[in-house]
């Protein structure tokens, strides 16, 4: 555990007692804290009082009497759509507001280990876990957290020679009071959490405020969007700077320093001139144009803590994958069955779908904002989309006869469904394009049902 510096006889209350702020909880008290804490929900509040701390209804009057910070756990709204009543009652009382991760920044010493923090709307995962992969791999001391495996609180204090990986959402990086990580990644952006943002460009914002308020020394960004290309530009000094390496999809022109991946040939390009290749397309880990991108924004990262294209190469061939992300669950019968319910939003299933052919494709649940028109020129490789969730008419009304659809409603169904109409050489894709909620806990939960009726087949 990090213990947290600057409240050593303060109190500091906790809103929300999850993962990450019961840790913030732990921390602080081991700082010298005073530390009283609040949940909505009756067994956050139990799980606290089990372990000693001062519970206190923080949304009453007077309850943050004496509180220098509040910290938020990053799921509870603090402006959109609407603040918290324990927010609100913090800016009536002059409390500072806080997160896990601006204590994170605070408290490391002088001998801080090297931060590379990782946002964006897809990939960030991936590119957490395949560059801590890497790092690991070349014999460096790295750890992962943030959203991602830890929370960051709950890591041993690391080293100065260490690096810290923490991939970072922007419930995270809209809040934290210090930033001051020495790598920041941006991967890529689309429609997501508009609702807690305020819309698209409160969405970026959120994003961008890790770059503008962070200050790194480098900046891996995507620029296959225009908000990368205009965050790139806002950092860059000058046509040659290498202190922006530009990641994409597609060729890069221009004297700086690129790491582009087309057609699956990741090069690394700098003052003109290419310095690198790897072949991605064997990658069985880093399936589809998707996970190049990631691989590009691992290989940036790498690079700029002094990583040799030789070591970073060994990584990416030995990266195992994340589970729920293009993970590969079993081949039967020829017809491979890929878990990527971590592809909740349209963009993230359009990458998945992208990356196969001759698809039996499982989607639906809890739509989000925009609709599915986004991926409507996607689906071209899909001969049949088994459609789940309380509302799966409407999700495959919404497809709007793009593709052929069968309503099974339950995960049982369209897996049986699925396996029983695909041919050899075809895979069955789970890339739901939607949120779990309606049937699910998480992602994570529909993932392991996919896999489980998967086991459960004859």
């Amino acid at each position: 555990m990090i213990p947290v510096d600057g409240f050593k006889g303060e109190t500091v209350a906790v809103l929300g007692l999850g993962r990450s702020g019961l840790t913030a909880a732990r921390a602080l008290q081991a700082g010298g804290a005073k530390v009283i804490v609040w949940d909505d929900g009756a067994q956050g509040r139990a799980a606290a009082e089990a372990e000693g701390f001062d519970v206190r209804d923080l949304t009453k009057p007077g309850a943050l009497e004496g509180a220098v910070t509040l910290v938020t756990s990053p799921g509870i709204p603090h402006l959109y759509p609407a603040p918290h009543l324990a927010i609100r009652a913090a800016w009536d009382a002059g409390v500072a507001v806080d997160n896990d991760i601006g204590l994170f920044f605070r408290s490391l010493g002088h001998d801080a280990p090297r931060t590379v923090c990782i946002t964006g709307s897809n990939g960030k995962s991936t590119t957490s876990a395949l560059l801590h992969h890497v790092l690991t791999s070349a014999g460096r001391t790295a750890h992962l957290a943030g959203n991602i495996g830890r929370g960051v609180l709950d890591l041993d204090m690391p080293g100065p020679d260490d690096v810290v990986v923490l991939e970072l959402s922007s419930y995270q990086t809209e809040l934290a009071r210090s930033l001051t990580p020495d790598i920041c990644v941006f991967t890529n952006l689309s429609p997501d959490h508009l609702d807690r943002h305020g819309g698209h460009g409160g969405y970026f914002a959120a994003k961008r405020r890790l770059f503008a308020e962070g200050g790194p020394d480098r900046a891996v960004i995507g620029v296959d969007e225009d908000e990368g290309r205009f965050l790139a530009g806002q950092l860059q000094e000058a046509p040659v700077d290498d202190r922006v390496i530009r990641v994409s999809t597609a060729k890069l022109d221009g004297p700086g320093w690129n790491v582009t991946a087309k057609k699956g040939w990741l090069a690394e390009t700098r003052k003109g001139r290419q310095v690198a290749s790897v072949d991605l397309r064997d990658i069985a880990g880093l399936p589809g144009r998707h996970n190049h991108q990631n691989a590009c924004a691992a290989w940036g990262a790498a690079r700029a803590l002094g990583l040799s294209p030789r070591d970073i190469e060994s990584g990416l061939r030995s990266y195992p994958g994340l589970p729920h992300r293009s993970q590969l669950i079993a081949e039967r019968g020829g017809v491979r069955f890929v878990n990527d319910s971590k592809a909740t939003n349209v963009d993230a299933a359009a990458q998945a779908l992208q990356a196969f052919t001759g698809i039996r494709w499982i989607c639906g649940g809890l739509q989000k904002e925009g609709g599915l028109d986004g991926l409507k020129p996607h689906l071209g490789h899909v001969a049949r989309a088994y459609v789940i969730g309380r509302e799966a008419a409407a999700f495959a009304l919404d497809l709007g006869g793009a593709v052929e659809t069968e309503i099974c409603t339950d995960m049982a169904t369209a897996v049986a469904r699925a396996a029983e109409d695909a041919q050899p050489g075809e895979v069955v894709l789970l890339a739901p394009a939607a949120a779990s909620f309606d049937q699910y806990d998480s992602f994570e939960k529909r993932g392991d049902d996919f896999a489980a009726r998967i086991a459960a087949l004859d």
